[in-house]
């Protein structure tokens, strides 16, 4: 089948495109442009914790998903989008906040208690820097009320940080420490035309790039326009009619002219 014939299939049984993502990606850029791109198909937008986003790939509960790596390459195609800043959240009277330096160090954080929650999407090979609290909390929102009840410190991506914003705590970059990788990713087995569609929209590819097959497909469907044929010039010298042949007049004409008696002169 070829590229025409699959688009047409996917728009004729499938009514969205459900898009997975994490907290802390927004997706709403990519969403616009979609629009703009394909306004017939519905982009679903399923916001889901970090394991569940896996796990709606591999179930097909999504089509694709805006996650956080790593994620099993076995099963799923993802390409890397960004990499975040990992900060170091605080409450605002902290001593850390005092600090005149715009990042904070493994080292500073020795002596402070700094929470690991279940949930936390840093891998820490080396172990978590400072003191590790008691009991893990169960998500990062319940780390980040532990924070603002000045009882530790919790390290996560920049964007979790905004998405918990208080007003009473603030955060500064925290320096050679791991970082979270965002990715695309989708089942390897399922690369419709619409996650390549997506694929090239998070890429920034034009849609009439070579790899946008969803909207060159649709331009092929477009009638083309028809324009009308001009009327063809009239020979500037009409064709002689061929000897044997019926002139206008309905005459038959002759070979040569029958040759007309000579008029004597008179006298």
């Amino acid at each position: 089948m070829g590229s025409l014939g699959r688009v047409t299939e996917i728009e004729q049984h499938s009514a969205s495109f459900r898009l997975a993502y994490v907290p802390g990606v927004t997706p709403t850029k990519w969403l616009r442009v979609w629009e703009e791109r394909l306004p017939d198909v519905r982009l679903e937008l399923l916001q889901s914790t970090p394991s569940e986003g896996h796990g709606l790939l591999l179930t097909g509960g999504a089509d694709a998903g805006l996650v956080r790596l790593p994620v099993d390459r076995t099963v799923l195609s993802a390409i890397p989008l960004y990499t975040e800043t990992t900060v170091v959240v605080f409450p605002k009277d902290h001593w850390l906040g005092a600090a005149e330096a715009e990042e904070v160090t493994v080292a500073d954080l020795a002596e402070e208690i700094v929470f690991h929650p279940q949930d936390d999407v840093l891998e820490w090979p080396d172990g978590l820097p400072g003191r590790p609290a008691f009991e893990r909390p169960a998500t990062t929102g319940d780390a980040i009320e532990l924070v603002a009840a000045n009882v530790g410190v919790l390290a996560v991506p920049q964007s979790l940080a905004r998405l918990h914003h208080r007003r009473d705590l603030t955060y500064r970059t925290l320096a050679d420490v791991p970082q979270s990788q965002v990715a695309l990713a989708w089942p390897e087995a399922a690369t419709t035309d619409l996650v390549e569609e997506f694929i090239g929209i998070v890429r920034g590819r034009t849609a009439n790039s070579s790899r946008g097959r969803t909207a060159a497909a649709e331009q092929q469907r477009q009638p083309k326009p028809q324009t009308a044929r001009k009327p063809q010039a009239a020979s500037r010298t009409q064709q002689k009619p061929k000897p044997g042949q019926r002139g206008a007049g309905g005459a038959r004409t002759g070979g040569s002219r029958t040759a007309q008696p000579k008029r004597g002169r008179k006298r």
